[in-house]
């Protein structure tokens, strides 16, 4: 893995921000393919600069709580979370499941928000701050059913595709199987998902456009066990959605953060 000091310090932030029990430094150095004392020394910068600390009883590295707060100030700023939440509140309550906002930016979705339907029994709740797998989740179906079959498939092939065993048995497991789930969302006009991702868990997204320019600024969802969240309940709740995400959509130039990365994404299609 090459590049900058930089490019490699970040590489290691996203490596250990999907591991929240901490990471040996044997496995960074693997994970950034360079020798273990140059990662040592990485690892003893973001230690000295507060980003990252060493488990004393594990030695592992883990992140600390400056990251979040990085992300969360960020997001305050922004205005979209207060933009946002109401909308969510108010789709959770309907649904009666979680609902959550992703926003789009540097090829990959981001949840940022959310809003817990569900007050007993069963409940999905995962953590903010994570990225969807693309190809089989419905807010990553959601968000490339917007793009050409070509750009779509240049980003989920840039994700990657992970083993056959991490996803749950109806994720896609061809091109074409993935190309054609495209179609079919962009028929329907939302993306539904059950036992994709993984099993025992459904989902339903639809992009939020920006009302101008027709670009995909994010994704709302609804998710939740598929016992509950049934094809049947997600047309039952299709109106709801569609009706958030033109909500947020006309309500888009409220939102500096939004707007931005609209304009990003169109000034990166520009030079492609």
């Amino acid at each position: 893995m090459t590049g900058s000091v930089v490019d490699r310090a970040f590489q290691i932030v996203e490596f250990l921000s999907t591991h929240a029990d901490g990471v040996p430094l044997q496995h960074i150095a693997d994970r950034m393919q360079m020798p273990k004392s140059g990662a040592h020394r990485m690892m003893a910068e973001l230690v000295h600069i507060g980003i990252a600390r060493q488990d004393p009883t594990t030695s592992h590295y883990v992140l600390t709580m400056k990251v979040l707060s990085f992300g969360l100030a960020f997001l305050a700023s922004s205005g979209v979370v207060d933009l946002a939440q109401p909308i969510l509140d108010r789709l959770a309550t309907r649904s009666g499941e979680l609902a959550r906002l992703a926003i789009v930016g540097h090829d990959q979705l981001t949840w940022v928000a959310k809003a817990q339907g569900a007050r007993s029994g069963l409940r999905y709740d995962p953590e903010m701050g994570q990225q969807p797998t693309l190809f089989c989740t419905a807010s990553g179906l959601a968000w490339l059913a917007t793009l050409d079959d070509h750009e779509a498939l240049r980003i989920v092939t840039q994700q990657g595709f992970g083993r056959l065993t991490d996803f749950g048995p109806n994720a896609p497991r061809t091109v074409n199987a993935f190309l054609t789930k495209l179609g079919e969302v962009r028929k329907q006009g939302f993306a539904m998902v059950a036992d994709s991702a993984e099993l025992g868990t459904s989902a339903m997204a639809a992009a939020i456009l920006h009302p101008k320019n027709g670009r995909a600024l994010g994704t709302v969802s609804i998710a939740g066990p598929t016992i509950r969240l049934t094809h049947e309940r997600a047309e039952e709740l299709r109106d709801d959605l569609i009706a958030a995400v033109r909500e947020l959509s006309m309500s888009s130039a409220a939102s500096e953060f939004l707007t931005t990365t609209s304009r990003m994404a169109l000034g990166k299609q520009a030079t492609a």
